[in-house]
């Protein structure tokens, strides 16, 4: 089976090593870009492709008539696009006879829309999933080709959750690259009844609101570890990254009557912060002068 695959990120990369692996699928074009101003987990497929010997096209914008003809000319039975900041057009999503599968870490038709492993920390669930689907000219709205779902833990930030999902994603390729290549694949339409888009993360969003419950500051910062660009605070009117902290328990004593942002105390270079409800300690900061037990970070 002749497969093109489209993507820029790390979850592209480990998946598309592992298709190459795969004797169902023979890999026959990749289309990737060089850099990226805003995919944070950004990595470029060139050199994999270069390496394995496969056909490489580097887009640029987005030229979506251009990339057709150069997907056109590889004759592809099935187009793989995992890991791509642009809708594709109809002019792509006719071209392959079993189509193009897109990638979707949530439990569709659920969660569909922007920045949907930083939402699921976010908001603290318990669960999300990892669906593979084929596209239409809607955003994450295809039949659904394979879904798995995959559990979420208190202690897993961003990078945690990412390499979980990666690995539940490489057997899922496996499982329906064979079942594409033989014909014995599914394709359930979704429920559009029971679903809900996230919205586009901004800037904004990733800043620490110290009124906010220990809880939800704990989720917030997680939820933007690297790969992602972290949450922030302000300290002396500039701005400071959170890469990760811990709640703080009853050991902190009774400081309900204690305003949100104000230092406890500062342990072995890690503040402790009062907020909304409780405490967290930040473990991993920018602060270039450490604030001192009370005073007071934005």
């Amino acid at each position: 089976m002749r497969v093109v695959f489209i993507g820029c990120v790390d979850l592209s990369h480990a998946l598309l090593a592992h298709l190459l692996t795969l004797d169902s699928a023979q890999v026959v074009g990749v289309v990737t870009r060089q850099a990226s101003l805003f995919n944070a987990d950004f990595r470029s497929l060139a050199p994999l492709a270069e390496a394995a010997g496969v056909p490489c096209y580097i887009a640029a914008g987005n030229r979506q008539e251009e990339m057709a003809a150069w997907i056109a000319a590889r004759a592809p039975d099935v187009v793989y696009c995992i890991g791509w900041s642009y809708l594709l057009r109809t002019e792509i999503l006719s071209l392959p006879r079993l189509g193009v599968i897109g990638y979707h870490p949530t439990l569709l038709p659920r969660n569909r829309g922007r920045h949907p492993i930083i939402w699921t920390l976010v908001l603290g669930l318990q669960e999300t999933g990892s669906t593979f689907f084929f596209m239409d000219e809607g955003a994450d709205t295809g039949d659904i080709l394979s879904q798995e779902r995959v559990p979420v833990y208190d202690t897993d930030d961003a990078a945690v959750l990412y390499a979980r999902l990666q690995d539940v994603a490489k057997g899922q390729v496996a499982a329906f690259t064979a079942q594409l290549a033989d014909g014995t694949y599914p394709r359930l339409p979704q429920d559009h009844t029971g679903a809900n888009s996230w919205r586009k993360r901004s800037k904004e969003d990733g800043a620490i609101d110290w009124r906010m419950p220990a809880g939800s500051v704990y989720n917030l910062v997680r939820a933007l570890a690297r790969p992602y660009p972290g949450a922030h605070c302000v300290w002396r009117g500039e701005e400071v990254k959170v890469w990760r902290a811990e709640g703080v328990g009853s050991s902190v004593g009774k400081i309900d009557h204690l305003e949100p942002g104000k230092v406890l105390r500062v342990e072995a270079g890690a503040p402790v912060v009062k907020c909304g409800s409780g405490a967290l300690r930040i473990l991993e900061h920018t602060f270039d002068t450490m604030p001192e037990e009370g005073q007071y970070i934005r």
